[in-house]
């Protein structure tokens, strides 16, 4: 067992005070077998009420509404966690293998389905096109083995690139770009994932990791496929490798937009807007 601490800041600064619309935050981690939260302390500036909810995903979410306006917005998320490790591993019934084309349990498969759905379907001819010239990949029999190899394919073909810049690029601007931020190549793979025939969705996180332990880490991007026996399994493509301990989930959503972190409106011109930081550290704890 372990404990961490995690200092997620965010801040908005504005060259006049300004007036904001309710926002809402994606920034308590997901509890499960492997991770629950002690504490957490959310620290939000200017004066505001705030709900919390779950949304369509079962994520966590705060609803913040400000009630006065001002030339700063500052959000600062401080969680203590503590991970164990996964629950004792028992093999289920054969086959432990996924055979492809994976067949989805038809009780199951309202939700399957709708995990099918490309999220830039524009860009699909393109992914199916850059998929065909991997036969590794599209002839694979074994469901989890080829989402490992297309994980690893991802993070070989496309070189990391840190952006600032708002949103995702489309999966066709990656593959054309050659270079990605780790929500870029999450969602390659998501849509990649599903050109395939299977359920894939995008999550949204902090990543154990000496950036992060240096306080000058972001949010991190990878994503899960769901697969029948064994579950949504994360995969990586930003490091290459499947999810593990140090991957620490907090939003998962059908569409990359559906997990910001932070999100909401102001009243004003762009121009007001001034700057945007944001910083995440983890400390490690003595564990109990």
């Amino acid at each position: 067992m372990s404990r961490i601490r995690i200092e997620h800041r965010t801040t908005y600064y504005y060259q006049r005070p300004v007036s904001f619309g309710r926002h809402r935050l994606v920034l308590r981690p997901r509890e499960g077998h492997d991770l629950n939260v002690e504490t957490l302390w959310l620290e939000i500036t200017p004066a505001h009420r705030l709900v919390w909810a779950r949304d369509v995903y079962n994520n966590s979410v705060a609803i913040v509404d400000f009630t006065e306006s001002a030339a700063k917005l500052e959000v600062t998320n401080t969680v203590v966690v503590k991970r164990t490790l996964p629950f004792p591993r028992q093999e289920p019934w054969e086959p432990w293998r996924i055979p492809l084309p994976v067949s989805y349990d038809v009780l199951e498969s309202p939700i399957t389905q709708t995990y099918h759905w490309v999220s830039y379907p524009d860009d699909l001819t393109v992914v199916n096109n850059w998929l065909r010239q991997f036969p590794e990949i599209t002839g694979a029999d074994d469901a989890e083995a080829m989402l490992m190899a297309l994980c690893t394919l991802i993070h070989t073909k496309i070189r990391y690139q840190r952006r600032d810049a708002k949103g995702v690029q489309t999966p066709g601007q990656t593959l054309s770009l050659g270079t990605g931020s780790c929500r870029d190549v999450a969602t390659l793979m998501m849509d990649a994932a599903r050109a395939m025939g299977l359920s894939a969705r995008f999550v949204s996180g902090y990543l154990d990791c000496p950036a992060s332990e240096a306080g000058r880490a972001a949010m991190h991007a990878w994503t899960e496929v769901y697969l029948p026996i064994l579950g949504w399994r994360g995969f990586d493509p930003t490091l290459g490798e499947a999810a593990s301990l140090k991957h620490i989930a907090v939003g998962v959503s059908l569409h990359p937009r559906g997990v910001m972190p932070v999100s909401g409106m102001y009243s004003g011109t762009a121009s007001d807007h001034l700057e945007m930081t944001a910083s995440v550290k983890i400390d490690r704890l003595s564990s109990s």
